[in-house]
């Protein structure tokens, strides 16, 4: 079985052909950093003009790559969901164009399950286990049940933990993408310096708030006056992370007490999203996780960020389960992969 993947939900443009065996047999990465570094983030504008312009020719790449023909395939799975609309759809009306012409079945794939299903690619774990997804749009903490099974332990109440990195790097003026700046200066910093405070942590659930960690840091960047020197910079940055991380550390660790008496068959636990290429995150959550009798697994990082090969491969786990979709199938902004988990609590919420 072999299946074409299209990712366009933000500002990556991606194309990959994988193969049920989980061999990725050619996956094309095109990154609109330049495009958008100017204005300190993605502009989806600019974004959905850039996969117009780029799709077709990484599709080609992609092909060509794999030594394949579109007849070769055996299904095209593209993201449908959730993401930057403009950007969903040119991947979307693409593989339903690649369908409709080759008649090779269509898949939409749910952007949030391209990542959460991707160490079954890479590594070959078993169902179920704990996923902590990291980016700039979501932060959540799920039990991957199986193939479009997930349950939602925790999720962001504000700002997910990739959008403040990068509007910490944004205020800093450390450039985008922020997640590499920040991590990059915090490696020649004091992470003791500055005292930021660490939201949500021993509060009960598993949800996140990161809007006040923001706040501070822009107050300590005030405090500093008009003369901020570089060391300044590395050690905000820093205090910044270790506090991020500390947040998460506590969630997640919450949400492992749940998991190790609802299901004590559950022996990994995996974190995913560009996030999840922050070298210090992984090293503190993996002594977090053997703490509690778990085995941490991380993609390798080229696929912790956005890409093809996760969107061909939860493609291939959807067909191989009969699981397609029409030529119908409509682009959603909005996509939850657990529809019945409860909303989150407001801002204000206070435990």
């Amino acid at each position: 079985m072999i299946v074409l993947g299209l990712e366009s939900s933000c500002d990556e443009t991606a194309a990959a052909v994988v193969t049920a065996e989980g061999e990725i047999l050619s996956n094309v990465v095109l990154s609109q950093v330049e495009e958008h570094a100017p204005f300190g983030g993605v502009v989806p504008e600019i974004a959905a003009r850039a996969h117009v312009t780029q799709m077709d020719r990484l599709v080609a790449q992609a092909m060509k790559q794999a030594g394949l023909e579109f007849s070769d395939l055996d299904g095209v799975a593209a993201t449908a969901g959730p993401g930057l609309i403009g950007g969903v759809l040119v991947g979307l009306m693409t593989a339903k164009s690649i369908s409709a012409v080759t008649g090779a079945p269509l898949i939409g794939v749910n952007h949030l399950e391209g990542h959460a299903l991707t160490v079954r690619m890479t590594d070959k774990i078993a169902f179920p286990y704990v996923l902590l997804l990291v980016s700039g749009g979501h932060s959540q903490i799920l039990v991957v049940e199986g193939v479009g099974k997930f349950r939602r332990l925790g999720t962001t109440i504000d700002d997910a933990v990739g959008e403040a990195f990068d509007k910490t790097a944004k205020l800093m003026g450390l450039g985008f993408p922020g997640g590499p700046a920040v991590e990059k200066y915090a490696a020649k910093g004091d992470e003791n310096r500055f005292s930021l405070p660490r939201p949500m942590k021993g509060k009960p659930g598993c949800d996140f708030s990161f809007s006040g960690l923001k706040t501070a840091v822009r107050q300590c960047l005030e405090s500093l006056g008009d003369h901020v020197t570089e060391q300044d910079k590395c050690d905000l940055a820093a205090s910044f992370q270790k506090a991020a991380i500390e947040s998460l550390l506590s969630r997640t660790g919450q949400a492992l007490k749940i998991v190790r008496s609802d299901h004590p068959d559950c022996q990994n636990v995996v974190i995913a999203g560009g996030v999840a290429a922050n070298m210090a995150l992984r090293k503190n959550l993996d002594a977090l996780v053997q703490e509690h009798g778990f085995k941490l697994v991380v993609p390798p990082p080229a696929l912790c960020t956005d890409n093809g090969a996760m969107i061909a491969w939860a493609g291939i786990e959807r067909l191989q389960l009969g699981l397609t979709d029409t030529l119908d199938m409509s682009a959603k902004a909005r996509w939850p992969l657990d529809p019945d988990a409860e909303p989150a609590p407001f801002a204000g919420y206070k435990a």
